[in-house]
């Protein structure tokens, strides 16, 4: 069984480096070409996250019934304009609870998911017919509780939860016993398995990035072993991020080692837009695949 090893480095970097600036100009998801999704958003979105230590578990308290990009969207907008993080609701919903937006205002924008129709020709039989589909657009239809006047709101803070045998369970993921003679390896994943070294430094942190590894599919085609002598991949990158993602919102220890092992990747290249679209998708189901039933939410 083929196995690819994976380096991992905590050598210094300023934060910033991990993801830095694409070469196109960056366009901020509050401007633009109306509900258009901005190149490089969720770049951007993952740069917020890695540079602003703290801004992604404060942005799940306030925004938990959200998905985390979303989360991430809405605290970078409401600090781009020198807000607070803070509760957000559409319009109608705080006039319900007897809050009026204030005059002037600008609404934030959040994906939201569309219904959408093309005409689609069948090539056998030359007919047209129109086929329905589903995707995301950004929809401006959110003030957050600052931009707000009227009776007085009391937010319900929660803090997440997360039980990896629930994760597990919902992925159909199994830990079997560690059985590499490495003591560098800290971890490793093989299809539908993962398993932790007992001597690992931070084997939560393991724990995250191998079920990242078969969340994100990597594992379908091979092996990955985690070690200090694994060349760079963007598997890495992908799952390291799912990683960092995860300690970050949990409070665990490992952000810096996570945020060091990217940036030894990465270097002064930046994360391609699908592949942050990948890690914040990959984060977001680990997450919400660990929580109690009581405590998910929908957005």
């Amino acid at each position: 069984m083929s196995q690819s090893r994976h380096h991992r480095s905590t050598r210094s970097k300023s934060q910033h480096a991990a993801f830095p600036r694409t070469p196109e100009a960056h366009q901020r998801a509050d401007g633009g070409n109306g509900n258009a999704i901005p190149q490089n958003l969720f770049t951007d979105l993952l740069r917020e996250v890695v540079s602003r230590p703290g801004i992604i578990s404060e942005a799940y308290r306030a925004f938990h019934a959200y998905s985390l990009g979303n989360q991430i969207l809405a605290a970078s907008q409401l600090m781009e304009r020198d807000l607070p993080i803070a509760p957000i609701a559409s319009f109608n919903t705080w006039k319900g609870k007897g809050r009026m937006v204030q005059k002037g205002q600008k609404a934030i924008r959040l994906f939201m998911p569309v219904t959408l129709r093309r005409q689609d020709r069948d090539e056998a039989t030359g007919i047209e017919q129109e086929i329905q589909f589903q995707s995301f657009m950004l929809r401006p239809n959110w003030f957050s509780l600052d931009q707000t006047e009227g009776e007085i709101f009391t937010h319900e803070v929660k803090s997440p939860e997360w039980d990896s045998d629930l994760a597990m369970a919902a992925f159909g993921i199994n830990e079997i016993p560690f059985e590499i003679l490495d003591g560098n390896c800290q971890g490793y994943a093989s299809q539908n398995k993962i398993a932790i070294n007992p001597l690992a430094v931070l084997p939560h942190k393991t724990r995250f990035h191998e079920m990242a590894h078969v969340i994100l599919g990597h594992t379908a085609e091979t092996s990955m072993q985690d070690d200090e002598r694994t060349p760079r991949n963007l598997r890495e990158v992908e799952a390291e991020s799912v990683a960092f993602i995860l300690c970050s919102l949990l409070a665990l220890p490992g952000q810096e080692e996570a945020r060091g092992y990217v940036q030894a990747w990465l270097g002064d290249e930046a994360i391609a837009e699908k592949n942050a679209r990948r890690i914040f998708t990959a984060a977001d189901k680990l997450l919400k695949a660990g929580q109690p039933v009581s405590s998910v939410e929908q957005a």
